[in-house]
């Protein structure tokens, strides 16, 4: 299965220090900053995940993934957006078959959406039951899409992709290569009704997470050295990321040229959210600045483009250890749940663990809770 990032080093593995933030594009009102009170497991979801994931009722859909992006869709359903994607069934031991590529009945998609409604789930992808495909399809077999954040405009649904790319045989010979946006019509979501170009120039994936405020959609991204990872900082005035981009400078004023793009800080995952919570701008992300780190982490702002201040601990993974590892946390506010509903994931650097036992490669959930 020569495209399954199975591990994906560069999602865990960094040892980084911190920038200073740019100063914010204009004054922001006083606020009080959110302080962490505790996170615990969201039971609900991380229930429903795992009796979906099990349940073989139908075996073109889910049973384990990764990305774990969500938005609320009009009619009031969540889209659950996934990565990596595992469909098929699921052993009486907990075992999964291998892929088909591989003689057995797993099928591997590398994007896929769930739907979930009233609290159940199901899975969209495209092709046939028989032969699935992903909802995003790939060019080519050298190529295929990761999925981003979303956003909802004129009543579609945004998805950000980043674009991948194999360059050699060897395991890790592949690399980013550009960023998209995918529109999709909320009553057919297995394809796209349009694809468009998003900035790409400048080595930032423009997909980490996004937020609306202000009249403006802010898009965050990823400048992924490996070690270090950097915080970048676009926007777009409205609802669709197809107006016109403005990245934020060094000085904390905003550019039309992806070029000025700042490092706004460093100790950010690929994926991460900001979200706002009370007065203030509440970061959540995997701790990048510590090698493999089991520990979710928060900063504060009184701006949507910082500076983000304060780290506090929000949680450590207890699955994190020998072959396991946990990457990619970010936030859900359009969730319900008993706090802010954060989602992790779960993964391993051994291959053959991903079959042996079909829990490792599903996202977990909590409840972070503040005052």
């Amino acid at each position: 299965m020569t495209r399954f990032r199975f591990a994906l080093a560069p999602l865990a593995i960094a040892l980084l220090g911190f920038t200073a933030a740019p100063p914010p594009p204009a004054a922001a009102a006083a606020c009080t900053p959110a302080v962490v009170t505790g996170a615990t497991t969201d039971a609900r979801l991380t229930g429903l995940f795992t009796a979906y994931g099990n349940d073989n009722s139908r075996l073109d859909d889910w049973t384990g993934a990764d990305g774990t992006y969500s938005l609320r869709l009009p009619s009031g359903k969540e889209l659950w957006i996934f990565s990596d994607t595992f469909l098929g069934q699921v052993n009486p031991d907990g075992s999964r078959p291998p892929v088909v590529e591989e003689g057995g009945t797993t099928v591997f998609l590398n994007n896929s959406f769930a739907v979930e409604r009233d609290g159940r789930l199901s899975t969209v992808h495209d092709g046939t039951a028989a032969k699935p495909a992903a909802v995003m399809p790939p060019r080519d077999a050298n190529h295929w899409f990761w999925a981003g954040d979303a956003t909802l405009a004129g009543g579609l649904v945004e998805v950000t992709y980043q674009e991948y790319e194999r360059f050699g045989t060897g395991a890790w010979d592949w690399r980013w290569h550009r960023n998209v946006v995918a529109r999709f019509a909320p009553g057919r979501l297995e394809r796209p009704i349009s694809v468009h170009d998003l900035p790409s120039g400048h080595g930032v994936s423009w997909a980490s997470a996004t937020l609306k405020d202000g009249g403006y959609t802010y898009v965050y991204g990823v400048e992924d050295l490996g070690s270090p990872k950097y915080m970048h900082l676009a926007r777009v005035k409205g609802q669709s990321l197809l107006g016109t981009w403005e990245f934020l400078k060094a000085d904390g004023t905003w550019s039309a040229d992806e070029g000025d793009s700042a490092r706004i800080m460093s100790g950010v995952a690929n994926e991460y959210s900001v979200t706002r919570v009370g007065s203030s701008y509440v970061l959540i992300t995997h701790d990048t600045s510590e090698a493999l780190s089991p520990n979710i982490v928060a900063y504060t702002s009184c701006s949507p483009a910082g500076p983000f201040t304060g780290k506090q601990h929000v949680y450590t993974t207890p699955e994190t250890g020998g072959n396991i590892f946990t990457y990619n946390a970010h936030a859900h506010p359009d969730v319900a749940g008993t706090g802010l509903v954060v989602s992790y994931n779960v993964n391993s650097f051994v291959n053959t663990d991903h079959y042996r036992d079909v829990t490792i490669y599903r996202p977990r959930f909590l409840d972070v809770t503040f005052r």
